[in-house]
């Protein structure tokens, strides 16, 4: 078992909170057929980014967000197969309001249709790709999460799905813990803790900060 010792839990949204791995993956390749590029390629640079950097580099030089506007907004009502990740709500349940938030990649139309769509609640913070200048692996995302938060960036637990999101919360300064939604485990090795599911992360409060236990 690890310990770890914080002031609040920052989560990713999309393949920690909700599974929407499919839904992502079925509107980029959609996309990507549409515009005579590369699925398998686009599928390679696009889980854990910002759909604006995405689309960047693969069509550099045209109306990036129209384009990527455009993609959040398809994606976002696309709810087949979209659900709660098992041990979600209950392990939000069991952290004090104001001491968790989400940093996500995409927009904030798209987290709150996500969270509302799996019941889950909007948290006090929610840091999305508008209100960052440089997307992850860049450490801003989780930077602005902890400055919002109140919280000192070394006292930040993060629980990610992606590499890129990984190397986002430790050159912000914070641990990270990597859950094999959508990558297996050797590709999340970056992180300080792996697990297969949320419900081996367990929350004990003591005073202004949390132990949290991976099991």
């Amino acid at each position: 078992m690890k310990k770890f010792d914080c002031g609040a839990i920052l989560f990713d949204l999309d393949g920690v909170l909700v599974d929407s791995t499919r839904s992502v993956e079925r509107q980029w390749r959609l996309w990507a057929q549409e515009r005579n590029l590369d699925p398998d390629k686009i599928m390679e640079i696009a889980h854990g980014r910002r759909t604006v950097e995405v689309v960047r580099l693969a069509m550099p030089g045209i109306d990036v967000e129209a384009e990527a506007t455009k993609l959040e907004r398809r994606e976002a009502h696309d709810t087949d197969g979209v659900s709660v990740m098992a041990g979600a709500a209950d392990l939000i349940g069991s952290i004090p309001r104001g001491r968790w938030c989400v940093v996500t990649s995409g927009t904030r139309y798209l987290a709150k249709t996500r969270l509302q769509f799996g019941n889950l609640p909007i948290p006090d913070v929610l840091v999305a790709a508008e209100d960052v200048g440089e997307g992850k692996p860049h450490p801003e995302p989780y930077l602005r999460g902890a400055e919002l938060l109140g919280i000192d960036p070394a006292k930040c637990l993060v629980i990610e799905d992606a590499p890129a999101g990984i190397r986002s919360a430790h050159a912000a300064g914070m641990k990270a813990i990597g859950l094999t939604s959508t990558y297996p485990a050797a590709e999340l090795s970056e992180a300080d803790a792996v697990i297969e599911r949320l419900g081996r992360v367990s929350v004990r409060v003591n005073g202004a900060g949390m132990q949290i236990d991976v099991a």
